[in-house]
């Protein structure tokens, strides 16, 4: 028999579904109005500088796609090991489309608050990977 599902990861579920379908507003509904995000600025974002952020790699990357390659829960926290993945078809990161499909891993550990909506996230995504598959940063 199988465990039921937390709140918690119900809303990650949805908001990993909606993402992979380009939804970016269906996605954010995972994030509480007053979450703080580290790990991607000096200082933590909120929920408009998160929407800014992930609107400019949904316009710098067609077929943009999460695969979630692990989620392990504990209490109010999932940790999770996922790649996104997308072709460069947009300025990201200063660098011009390129045309090049790039991959970059995530880990990253998501607090839920009571109502279920992810209250703070710290993340590590390899984007310095993503410049070098950019041809941005030379390579060896």
């Amino acid at each position: 028999m199988t465990a039921p599902t937390s709140p918690q990861r119900a809303a990650f579920d949805r908001a990993i579904a909606a993402w992979n379908a380009g939804d970016l507003d269906g996605y954010l509904e995972m994030y509480d109005a007053d979450v703080l995000l580290h790990g991607y600025s000096p200082e933590p974002m909120g929920k408009d500088a998160v929407r800014g952020f992930y609107g400019a790699l949904f316009e710098g990357l067609a077929d943009i796609r999460l695969d979630i390659h692990r989620v392990v829960e504990e209490g109010d926290t999932l940790a999770v090991h996922a790649t996104m993945s997308g072709t460069h078809v947009g300025e990201m990161f200063g660098v011009p489309p390129t045309g090049i499909r790039i991959h970059q891993n995530v880990m990253t550990m998501l607090r839920f608050g009571p109502a279920s909506t992810m209250v703070e996230r710290w993340s590590v995504a390899d984007t310095l990977g993503v410049m070098a598959q950019l041809g941005a940063l030379p390579v060896g």
